[in-house]
């Protein structure tokens, strides 16, 4: 029989500052290099949402991140305000993103080796190492976006540390601290919740009974806010994610029970054997006639009584296994989750739960006498050098965008939407034939599949394929009727087939789905200026501009409209807007020089003129403009000499009409006739 674990909360005698900085630093050396491979990753499945978009960039982007429901995927402010912070610190650039990721998971590693020697547990340092190498880890830390998990992973140790430090002190300093830290876990991901629970798990193992005093009403204010983060995080989940796809999560309660016993499984079978990892494992069928389907559940709750029966000489296991299963019980199938439209169960689901699993197995190989010195060692390699290589290859994987959905692919030949995000990569590369055959694969899978239909109807336009790409656009809307992106590519059809009217009503279907999406407010504003609207085309260029506050093509297209209505003045501020926000901007400085001219501002014109020449000085129109403009400050000569320079250029290129041109120019110059245009034909 093993011997219990210790049962007083007194804390474990501290190793030295030194000894304790020398582990981490050991633990941080061996995982960054195990991660290696994932530094300079490319972006994979939704990276693109959760990197900040050009909508959120600014000041009121970062206010919206905070108190707009919608502006972002899942309403985690505080992740999104990280990623806010990183795109201003290094943009659309990889190796930070990852590297911020890697850091934060081994700041959870250093939190987590503290927690474990402050309970006692046994072989702390082995425990922490196995959580920070271990391959399921990979998909949290490689994925740009499950900095969801690292963020959240960090204030989940951080608030136990604290609450443990209170238990220990009952300061109320210590209390607030905890209490703080675990609401920074809540804004980070809604797995935090648990806490409270995994917290009482951990008395009740050391102390072998729960005080209501001591234990419980401490922790009812944990219990009330993570309750409450959980049922608003589901609500959201609801309105803006699954809206419209309720079909995929249509499971009974039995169902559900199925779902949630063979998820235990098959997470504690990925902790012992960590083999066969995949992206996105296939989808199980579940039915309540297949009568193997309930034996997963059942051997669950087997398990769970024996353990029960066990705790009275051992609690250990039974408390990893509730640790375990609290912490996953938010993805167990009991309520709906995005990913269980793909698969019920996926390896970031586990990035916290796998610590009690973990913590147990140590627990248990360190019970044994002979597991010192020599045979630790060796225990450590045997067990550490393997799961490093693994995580290693598996970094490997999801460095490479490509390799990581073939590889998917090929352990889930089912799966949808592997083919389509393939799909995505290939058209990227100009692969447009390959890519369509790719879309083509994932609509055989899933038909009425909206973004595949939308997505095929894009490469399809590629290839020149038009009144395809149509029938396939126009399938996209009719399955999903609230897909903005399908309304915004109809509408685009529409117009290169001339039916304007047509392609307006979908542009502003558009713009009603994706209200503080700029490029949709512009697109439409170009429509309706095109069709002579300009009072409805300057609306919607400023609502994409109140979006973007740095959109520098709205700032230039309002900029054309308000100099075509006469509003100079106006047109003036945008087009210096335009070139403010992007000042190597060609056409918004020519713009900017005629309307300067316009208002006879003839000097500031002529220095626009010479910037666009700067920027693009083998473009002929460039010197007209400034020819122009030197003309009407009564340099004619000089004007005529650089109209000469433009001729030149125009013969050089083999352009005889701009040629013939520039010489009636001349000759109107060399005639001292006034009619010179304000701007190039």
């Amino acid at each position: 029989m093993h011997r219990p674990l210790q049962q007083s909360m007194t804390p474990a005698p501290s190793q030295s500052f030194n000894q304790n900085l020398l582990s981490w630093l050991l633990l941080l050396t061996i995982t960054l290099a195990a991660y290696k491979p994932a530094w300079n990753g490319q972006l994979i499945w939704d990276d693109d949402h959760h990197i900040t978009s050009p909508d959120l960039r600014s000041v009121d982007g970062l206010t919206r991140i905070w108190t707009e429901l919608g502006a972002t995927q899942q309403y985690y402010p505080l992740v999104h305000s990280a990623f806010w912070l990183q795109y201003h610190l290094w943009g659309d650039s990889t190796l930070g993103y990852h590297l911020v990721n890697i850091l934060l998971h081994c700041v959870s590693v250093w939190l987590l080796l503290e927690v474990l020697r402050r309970l006692a547990i046994p072989g702390a340092w082995f425990v922490a190492a196995i959580f920070a190498l271990h391959p399921v880890q990979v998909e949290s830390v490689a994925w740009i976006s499950e900095l969801k998990n690292t963020l959240s992973g960090v204030f989940f140790f951080a608030t136990i540390l604290a609450y443990l430090k209170f238990d220990s002190e009952r300061r109320r300093n210590s209390y607030v601290t905890a209490i703080g830290l675990f609401i920074l876990g809540l804004m980070s991901k809604s797995v935090v919740a648990t806490l409270p629970v995994s917290l009482l798990v951990v008395f009740w193992w050391k102390r072998g009974r729960l005080a209501w005093k001591q234990d419980i009403i401490p922790l009812l204010p944990f219990f009330v806010l993570g309750i409450a983060s959980g049922l608003f995080t589901a609500w959201v989940e609801q309105k803006f994610i699954i809206a419209g796809e309720e079909g995929a999560f249509a499971l009974t309660l039995v169902e559900r029970c199925l779902v949630a016993g063979r998820v235990v499984w098959f997470y504690l079978g990925k902790i012992v054997w960590p083999i066969d990892l995949a992206f996105i494992y296939p989808r199980w069928n579940v039915s309540r006639g297949v009568w193997w389907q309930y034996l997963w559940p059942f051997a669950t709750l087997i398990l769970a009584g024996v353990l029960w029966l066990l705790r009275k000489r051992w609690r250990a296991p039974m408390a990893a296994f509730l640790f375990f299963t609290a912490t996953l019980f938010p993805v167990m199938g009991f309520f709906n989750v995005y990913p269980f439209r793909f698969s019920f169960v996926a390896n970031h689901f586990q990035y916290l739960a796998c610590v009690g699993p973990i913590a147990l197995f140590v627990g248990i190989a360190s019970s044994f006498g002979w597991v010192r010195g020599m045979a630790r060692t060796v225990l450590y390699v045997t067990v550490l050098v393997p799961l490093a290589i693994l995580t290693f290859k598996e970094s490997r994987v999801y460095a490479d965008a490509e390799i990581l959905y073939r590889t998917t692919i090929r352990e889930n030949p089912g799966c949808w939407l592997a083919y389509n995000n393939l799909g995505g990569l290939l058209g990227q590369s100009n692969r447009i034939d390959e890519a369509i055959g790719s879309y083509v694969k994932a609509l055989q899978i899933k038909p009425n599949y909206a973004l595949a239909e939308n997505n095929l109807s894009g490469a399809l336009l590629r290839s020149g394929r038009m009144g395809e790409a149509f029938a396939h656009c126009l399938k996209a809307v009719e399955i999903d009727p609230n897909y903005a992106e399908a309304h915004h590519n109809l509408g685009m059809l529409l117009e290169k087939a001339g039916r304007i009217d047509e392609a307006i009503v979908h542009y502003r279907r558009d713009v009603e789905l994706r209200p503080h999406y700029a490029e949709a407010g512009n697109k439409l504003g170009n429509v309706l200026a095109k069709v002579g609207r300009i009072d409805e085309a300057i609306g919607y260029y400023q609502r994409a501009l109140r979006s973007n506050p740095n959109y520098s093509e709205a700032a230039f297209n309002l900029g054309n409209v308000l100099l075509q209505s006469k509003r100079t003045g106006e047109a003036i501020e945008y087009y210096r807007r335009a070139v403010t926000i992007r000042p190597e901007y060609e056409r918004a400085h020519t713009n900017l020089g005629h309307a300067l001219r316009q208002a006879g501002r003839i000097d500031e014109a002529m220095s626009e003129y010479r910037r666009a020449l700067e920027i693009s000085p083998n473009r002929v129109s460039n010197l007209q403009n400034l020819a122009f403009a030197l003309y009407e400050q009564g340099q004619a000569a000089n004007a005529i000499l650089v109209l000469q320079r433009a001729f030149e250029m125009a013969k050089a290129a083999g352009n005889e009409s701009q040629a013939r041109e520039i010489v009636k120019y001349l000759e109107m110059m060399g005639r001292g006739d006034a009619s010179i245009p304000e701007s190039p034909r």
